[in-house]
């Protein structure tokens, strides 16, 4: 039997996609173990959660280094200091060094809500409005240092209703991302996917697509 793969999580809010994995944990979905939640904000909710699950957690603050850099080397050396094999961009609003991220090439994924390449950086749900469009979803991909510009691994989407709003759109997603971020770790932790040299693959077969979250299943 695969062991429990050991993840951690980076959240700067509230900790609602972290609140799904420990779920997905608990029901036996998803083989992982938690080694540590860090946040750059002491009082993020998602600090809470890890706490009220007994697992380790740790708060940085970028004010107390000179740089980003230092701030994001130190942080990082944390992480791996605490045993990951995986670590989660959960609702982590920072843009991470380059040379931070260096060392977790292939081992560092993010969710983002949008349809990847489509509106990277903040403010998602609001573009998608004003440009008119017919659906938006939230995508998981391989972190690189361009910002949301890694390799899309899975996708959810949803159709934009005429009484749609910022709040409402987001509201509507959000239970889309608990189950697409679970589904997405759960795939690494089996040892199906991964991403190599020649990009990612997904049971030694090459993923020419994003995957589409279908109920809680991706296909693709």
């Amino acid at each position: 039997m695969t062991p429990p793969l050991r993840i951690a999580v980076l959240a700067s809010g509230r900790g609602s996609n972290l609140a799904a994995l420990i779920a997905a944990r608990d029901a036996g979905t998803l083989p992982v173990e938690f080694t540590l939640v860090a946040s750059d904000k002491a009082s993020a909710g998602a600090l809470r959660l890890a706490e009220a699950a007994g697992i380790p957690t740790l708060a940085l603050s970028p004010r107390s280094y000179p740089d980003r850099r230092a701030f994001d080397l130190d942080l990082f050396a944390r992480i791996a200091d605490s045993g990951a094999e995986l670590l989660v961009l959960a609702g982590f609003m920072r843009i991470v060094d380059g040379a931070a991220l260096a060392p977790w090439a292939g081992r560092i994924v993010n969710i983002h809500p949008s349809l990847l390449p489509k509106y990277r950086g903040l403010h998602t749900h609001r573009r998608a409005l004003e440009a008119g469009d017919a659906e938006h979803g939230a995508s998981v991909h391989f972190v690189t240092a361009e910002l949301d510009g890694g390799p899309v691994i899975a996708q959810a989407r949803i159709s934009i209703e005429s009484g749609d709003d910022e709040d409402a759109l987001a509201e509507r997603l959000l239970p889309l991302e608990h189950r697409l971020l679970p589904a997405v770790i759960a795939l690494i932790a089996a040892q199906r996917l991964a991403l190599g040299p020649n990009g990612i693959t997904l049971d030694d077969s090459p993923l020419t697509r994003p995957l589409n979250l279908s109920g809680t299943q991706l296909s693709r």
